[in-house]
């Protein structure tokens, strides 16, 4: 963006997200394009526009998602699931009783690790994204970036 479409875009006033404006710069462009004859034929420029499309769509979209706030019941009923979902967990992977003579059991006495190290880390994720504070919230993100690099790498 030039610094006089800068100004221009500046000087603009919208009551909402000023994202579509380029956009509009970009079609009028390429018809313009079209029409001196830099794009061959109008099959060119219709490519160009879905692809405009398809980009001015995923912005509005994102546009929406920061528009609607998360209500506050979201947050509970989250947290309802959670610790629901480890209350049957604990419920669920009990060893069966021998006392009762169920075919081919043995005692079976362990203790749930991986039950555990579920229950920590959604509980660990729950506290931090409720919590909402952006440090966290730059901490994982960082760590889930370094993540995907060494993956990558």
């Amino acid at each position: 963006m030039t610094t006089h479409e800068l100004k221009n875009f500046e000087s603009l006033h919208s009551d909402f997200n000023k994202y579509w404006i380029p956009l509009t710069w970009f079609s009028n462009l390429a018809a313009q394009a079209r029409q001196e004859g830099r794009v061959r034929d109008d099959i060119a420029l219709r490519l160009l526009m879905d692809e405009l499309n398809n980009y001015r769509a995923k912005c509005s979209l994102l546009f929406h998602y920061d528009w609607i706030s998360i209500p506050l019941v979201y947050t509970q009923v989250v947290t309802i699931a959670v610790y629901s979902f480890f209350a049957f967990c604990v419920i669920g992977r009990q060893f069966l009783n021998p006392e009762k003579g169920y075919s081919s059991h043995r005692f079976d006495i362990y203790i749930p690790v991986f039950t555990l190290l579920q229950f920590f880390f959604y509980t660990g994720w729950l506290k931090l994204f409720l919590g909402g504070t952006a440090g966290s919230l730059a901490a994982m993100a960082i760590a889930f970036h370094g993540c995907y690099e060494a993956k990558v790498s």
